[in-house]
């Protein structure tokens, strides 16, 4: 025997008929606050500070890549 039943309800309603708890506030309270530390943490880097800390990275990666190839090529003409 197979039965199927099909419930048509919103999330809302699913989630009060489970007894779950309504956690709305508490997710826009987060994205607020995430929102507000984005906002105060970028007006205290001027534009040429996040240019150094983007390019920080890529320059030193730029350099190991020079290394691993420069080893890599090293090996290759010596055997």
């Amino acid at each position: 025997m197979k039965v199927t039943v099909e419930v048509d309800c919103s999330p809302e309603e699913a989630r009060r008929f489970m007894g779950l708890p309504d956690v709305s506030p508490l997710n826009e309270h987060l994205v607020r606050e995430m929102q507000n530390r984005l906002d105060s943490n970028m007006s205290m880097l001027s534009g040429d500070e996040l240019m150094k800390n983007w390019m920080a990275f890529g320059a030193g990666a730029q350099e190991q890549f020079r290394k691993l190839i420069e080893a890599s090529l090293g090996n290759i003409t010596k055997t």
